[in-house]
């Protein structure tokens, strides 16, 4: 009889794939950056989005801006292969910006991509954006909707913790909230973490690594015993 073993380089290569994976995919997440501006400030914020789909390529993403606390300027940075629009809408409620009253906002804005420039897998593409003046409030949230080839749409919208699809939020007041899927960047002045404290997606990574390693580790045991076994046998 021939007995099939798992060869150590399959077993090996096992346990390195599971390891190199769990980063990779614990922060795809459309985010911003920076997660934090000041008050009153012109800001640029880079809008991170990645591709999720295994099947279909990122066509389209639309962020969408505060009405109760609007910016009175939005500006994009051109990204080549993609079109950007500054969508204007009226605003739900007159709002007092300063000494002005303003009833009209640019409420979202979107890219589309050209044919031939959509967000293909594993690929990230960023889309910088100014705003301002940073209104004076705790946090603005900025859910955004990314669209894909075959039509599906994935929102990134929810506010809860440990949400699967986190809306991107700019902190201002407020602290940046321990956010694991990475949708504000913590300024380390203004908000020091402890020497010994690591992100979630961290320890995520980390924990998928170490036990793809002990699966490669076992894998290499079985294959060396399967050896040990096969060649101590007589062949009939």
């Amino acid at each position: 009889m021939k007995k099939t073993t798992i060869g150590v380089p399959v077993a090996i290569g096992a346990g390195l794939l599971l390891a190199l994976a769990a980063p990779l995919s614990a922060s795809a997440h459309v985010t911003i950056d920076p997660g934090q501006a000041e008050a009153g400030s012109y800001t640029v914020v880079t809008v991170k989005v990645p591709n999720e789909s295994e099947t279909a390529s990122t066509d389209r993403v639309e962020l969408s801006l505060p009405t109760d606390t609007p910016f009175t300027s939005v500006r994009f940075v051109p990204v080549p292969g993609w079109s950007a629009e500054l969508v204007t809408t009226t605003l739900p409620e007159p709002v007092t910006v300063g000494e002005s009253t303003i009833t009209e906002a640019v409420t979202s804005v979107v890219w589309t991509a050209d044919a031939g420039s959509e967000i293909a897998e594993g690929s990230l593409q960023l889309f910088p954006l100014s705003v301002g003046p940073v209104p004076d409030t705790g946090s603005v949230t900025l859910p955004a909707d990314q669209g894909y080839t075959d039509g599906s749409v994935v929102s990134w919208n929810e506010t809860e913790a440990d949400a699967a699809h986190p809306a991107p939020v700019l902190y201002i007041n407020d602290a940046p909230a321990a956010d694991h899927h990475g949708a504000a960047t913590v300024d380390a002045e203004a908000a020091p973490a402890p020497a010994d404290a690591a992100p979630a997606d961290d320890v995520l990574a980390r924990v998928l690594g170490i036990a793809g390693l002990v699966v490669g580790a076992v894998g290499i045991v079985l294959a060396v015993t399967a050896r040990r076994s096969a060649t101590g046998k007589t062949v009939n």
